[in-house]
């Protein structure tokens, strides 16, 4: 399929973004209004505007939303605080359906991202709230909420980005559903995108980048990254690994191949490049690309959006420009 045709499908499938839905707080300060607190005496930090975005999951269902799906909806949780409100509202904006999200105590998983307004760049450490396995009642509830949507939805991309060995929304009973899931509904495409566990999935379609999957070989007592073992103990039938602007190796039944990409030079932020890969490269697949040609439309959306600032994302027009002007229209 021709990046055009892949394209004219999308408006025709549903996607379900499961698992880590986050906040991105975009906080640009001025650093000449900074001055020392009479409290404290501690620098502070002046705030003169703050965006709000879709992040980790949230991030690929904009781009999902941006490609022309026909709907995309995310589940998994907010806490019942400001953030949580802050959330549901950037999502609506984009057309997203938060009504499978799960409202808990506490707080709602937020990266608040501190960004010079002189030079445009974060050069201040990020503030991370972070969040934690749910307790079982609202596990419960999100897995029964995933198991009764499952059958509306042609793709479910899950988003595992917690940075901590515990996890989050995705714990190991989602897991299983997941796995359970996959067997149950053969047209149902299963994508999984996990930071630090990606070797713990059964039987879905994996993508992680270069270090998770070196990283998951390692968990797994292997010497060095074995991307056609990774594949083969996960009983994934398809994995793709990115390797940032140097390609994708994808691993099947048929062996290990690596796709050579173009390089974009001079990218203005590759934050949220995995993503919108993510985004692309399943919906090809769920459209009927080959893995190669998946692999390729994902990378397409991808260099489109690390030419502009923060997470964005990239029109069916941009794609279509970046197609030609890589010779794969």
């Amino acid at each position: 399929m021709s990046p055009a045709d892949i394209l004219a499908a999308i408006p025709k499938l549903r996607a379900l973004v499961a698992g880590d839905i986050c906040l991105d707080r975009w906080c640009r300060y001025d650093p000449r209004l900074t001055e020392p607190s009479r409290e404290t005496g501690l620098d502070r930090i002046a705030v003169v505007n703050t965006e709000c975005t879709p992040g980790a999951g949230g991030t690929v269902a904009s781009n999902l939303a941006a490609l022309g799906c026909g709907r995309v909806a995310v589940l998994g949780t907010t806490g019942d605080d400001g953030h949580g409100y802050e959330l549901r509202a950037a999502l609506r904006q984009r057309g997203i359906d938060d009504s499978l999200l799960v409202t808990a105590p506490g707080q709602t998983f937020t990266y608040t991202k501190l960004i010079n307004t002189y030079t445009e760049v974060e050069d201040l450490g990020r503030v991370d709230f972070v969040t934690f396995p749910p307790p079982r009642e609202t596990e419960d509830e999100l897995l029964r909420r995933l198991e009764a949507a499952a059958a509306e939805f042609d793709v479910i991309l899950v988003s595992d980005q917690m940075e901590t060995a515990s996890g989050a929304v995705v714990t190991p009973r989602m897991r299983e559903k997941l796995e359970l899931l996959a067997l149950r509904r053969s047209g149902l495409l299963i994508w999984v995108d996990s930071r630090m566990h990606i070797e713990q999935f059964r039987g879905v379609v994996l993508k992680p980048n270069e270090r998770e999957a070196r990283e998951a070989c390692g968990r797994l007592g292997m010497d060095g990254p074995d991307y056609a073992a990774l594949r083969r103990v996960t009983a994934a039938p398809l994995m793709m690994v990115t390797h940032g602007g140097d390609g994708v190796t994808l691993a099947d039944e048929a062996g290990v191949e690596r796709i050579p990409t173009e390089k974009v030079e001079h990218p203005v932020d590759i934050c949220g490049a995995g993503d919108s890969f993510s985004a692309g490269a399943a919906l090809a697949l769920r459209a009927g690309a080959a893995p190669r040609e998946a692999a390729l439309f994902g990378h397409l959306v991808a260099s489109v959006t690390i030419m502009k600032p923060g997470t964005g994302t990239a029109s069916p027009g941009e794609v279509l420009t970046a197609a030609r002007g890589m010779g794969l229209a």
